[in-house]
Order: structure tokens, then sequence, then C-alpha cells
């Protein structure tokens, strides 16, 4: 997390923009320096193909999750996969994209 920090300096960002709080799915999703995060605090529900709202268009590769194995996960994630924007207006946002985020975890992803 410091390394991931030092590279892209979310903590000396400007404010963060919260694009989803979902009180069912119980998935927070904001975006900071660039970096999109997905939390997923549900205790047994994993989402695939779930919508997130982004606002720049590209690609994105996850840069940290929680489920990897040094973590104590149960690498769930695949993280060499690229996930691509569709331009249409999701959670305010210009675009979206679409990740599996199981349950009670973290992700971070980084355009390329």
């Amino acid at each position: 997390m410091n390394n991931l920090e030092t590279k892209y300096g979310w903590l000396s960002a400007p404010q963060a923009y919260v694009s989803l709080k979902h009180e069912v799915d119980k998935v927070i999703v904001f975006e900071r320096a660039g970096v999109l995060f997905i939390f997923n605090f549900h205790p047994t529900q994993s989402f695939s193909d779930y919508r997130v709202g982004v606002e720049e268009s590209g690609e994105y590769s996850v840069v940290l999750s929680s489920d990897e194995k040094e973590f104590g996960g149960h690498e769930r994630v695949d993280t060499s996969i690229t996930h691509f924007t569709t331009p249409m207006e999701w959670n305010n946002r210009k675009n979206f994209l679409q990740v599996y985020i199981p349950n009670r975890t973290c992700l971070v992803l980084a355009k390329h």
C-alpha cells in the first residue's frame, strides 16, 4: 500500500470522488489521484461483472487486491486481466468498467 501511494500520490491529491455507496450490496467505490478504489464489505456476496463508474476512459488493471495470498486472501481475483471502459454514463461518471469483486475485499485499479 505504501509503495502504491508513493507511485500514485493519492494522500496528497485533491478530495476523492465517491461514485457509489450501495447499502444493500455493501459496496463503496471512489476515485482519487486517477486511481479507482473498490470495497466490497458484504460478508457473503461476491459480484461478477459489477459495473463501476469511472471518469476517464481507457484500460485499467488491478494494482492491489486484498484477496492476494500475501494478505491472507483466497486469490479469487485474476490481476492479469485488463478492464476496458465503456463510454456510457454510470453513477454520474462518463464511463464504466465491469469487475469481479469477491466478498470482503478491496481492489485498487489504475489506468494504463
